[in-house]
């Protein structure tokens, strides 16, 4: 992946996301049930907290972040759901815009060796699947649409 693509489709991406997400009511985003018991909410939360691990990341061109990456996929999501589950809407949509523009601005930083060599980031494992650009992508434009799906579901049923 060069960075010029990657950058595209972290932006690209991220431009059906924020369409998506301004097509629901605020009054809706609180209420559960859109993935599990997750509203709306609770997953843009899931996806600030994804984006927030990478920026250290970038920045440090270390493979550094939460303790909560030693728990399962499930186990870490239900903690980041806990985590983030009592703070208000308006602070998690705030949060969560100013964590993607500094990560799309971290990103900008990264070389095209440097996107594709886990030897140029501290403590990257050298075996499949640890590619820093499928790190980084994986909790951003790759991420996105994980849950676009289930949003798109429900907001057809509230439409």
């Amino acid at each position: 992946m060069d960075c010029t693509s990657f950058i595209d489709s972290l932006i690209d991406t991220r431009a059906h996301w924020d369409t998506l997400i301004a097509q629901i009511d605020e009054q809706w985003m609180l209420e559960p049930g859109v993935e599990g018991k997750w509203s709306v909410k609770d997953i843009i939360a899931h996806v600030l907290w994804n984006e927030l691990e990478m920026i250290p990341l970038i920045q440090t061109r270390s493979l550094v972040g939460s303790d909560l990456w030693q728990l399962p996929q499930d186990e870490r999501n239900e903690a980041v759901y806990h985590l983030y589950r009592d703070a208000p809407l308006k602070d998690i949509l705030s949060q969560e815009r100013e964590a993607y523009n500094q990560l799309l601005q971290e990103a900008r930083t990264l070389s095209d060796e440097e996107l594709n060599d886990p030897h140029r980031f501290k403590d990257m494992p050298d075996s499949e699947g640890w590619i820093p650009w499928r790190i980084i992508a994986g909790c951003s434009f790759t991420h996105y649409p994980d849950h676009m799906h289930a949003l798109k579901a429900w907001l057809a049923q509230r439409i």
